[in-house]
């Protein structure tokens, strides 16, 4: 697929603003029979408590549907809706959208910064501000790397490498795993160290109406690139990592990317029977 080279540039430029928080994607349903229409839309905020992002074709690197087959979506919607895709399902077996953004920019002042490295585990990127002992204010670009399960009996759809920039992946079946296995990735090598955070959420409450919650695990990842999450209760998940860098461009000192992963796991009584192999 081609990606034209201004798509992967820098969209916006804020001369000021907080710290990124936590950015995923929500389907209209995490589970679907083949023919259903799914809309998704896009969150940003903390706890897995968010505000909906309208969609902007100037910020899209990448919005497909990974199922039956490959699907562009990125011409679903238009400039400002609530929703950032449609789509009709193909068939039952399970479906993942990835979406990938370019950059977006801000600037904190030098305290902020350093404290925001911290509460995000960003330890590398901290120890190299602290060995290169800057001062002043940072200019980071940022970019969002999501993926999001529509649940099926095809198990081996939501462990595929989509090839995101900064992508997790699942290791293990969501729905039934006690223990999920994941494996982060970056430019499609495992990523060690990385910290991953999975909240949950319960109830008929969709992110912009619930509160905030603190993750229920949080754990960095080994030598190559796996880490093991709790995520026995049910409930509406939300995995996250970030990973940063320095950056090699003039108008900025780093660059970070914020993966994610939403699921949905039902209680254990509601599931269906797993698929056997012929």
């Amino acid at each position: 697929m081609l990606r034209p080279i201004l798509r992967a540039l820098v969209s916006t430029v804020l001369p000021t603003a907080a710290p990124a928080h936590e950015y995923w994607l929500e389907p209209s349903s995490y589970s679907a029979a083949a023919g259903d229409t799914l809309v998704v839309r896009a969150f940003v905020g903390t706890g897995f408590r968010g505000e909906l992002k309208p969609y902007a074709p100037t910020r899209v690197v990448r919005l497909e549907l990974h199922g039956r087959d490959e699907r562009d979506l990125a011409g679903s919607a238009l400039n400002g809706d609530l929703a950032f895709a449609r789509f009709v399902l193909p068939d039952e077996r399970g479906a993942v959208v990835a979406y990938q953004s370019n950059f977006a920019a801000i600037e904190m002042e030098s305290a902020k910064f350093d404290e925001y490295l911290v509460a995000e585990g960003l330890d590398a990127a901290h120890a190299e501000r602290t060995r290169r002992g800057a001062t002043g204010p940072a200019r980071e670009l940022y970019a969002r790397c999501c993926k999001t399960w529509v649940a099926g009996n095809e198990v081996s759809r939501v462990q595929r490498v989509l090839g995101l920039r900064h992508e997790i992946v699942l290791l293990g079946d969501p729905l039934r795993d006690a223990r999920l296995r994941v494996r982060v990735l970056f430019d499609g090598k495992p990523l060690a160290g990385a910290l991953v955070r999975a909240w949950r959420a319960t109830g008929a409450h969709r992110a912009a109406a619930r509160d905030s919650v603190g993750p229920e695990a949080e754990v960095r990842t080994g030598p190559d690139g796996t880490a093991s999450l709790d995520v026995h209760l049910s409930g509406e998940w939300l995995l996250s990592t970030v990973h940063m860098l320095p950056s090699s461009l003039r108008h900025a000192d780093w660059e970070s990317f914020w993966a994610s992963f939403t699921f949905e796991r039902p209680a254990a009584a509601t599931l269906p029977p797993p698929k056997r192999r012929p």
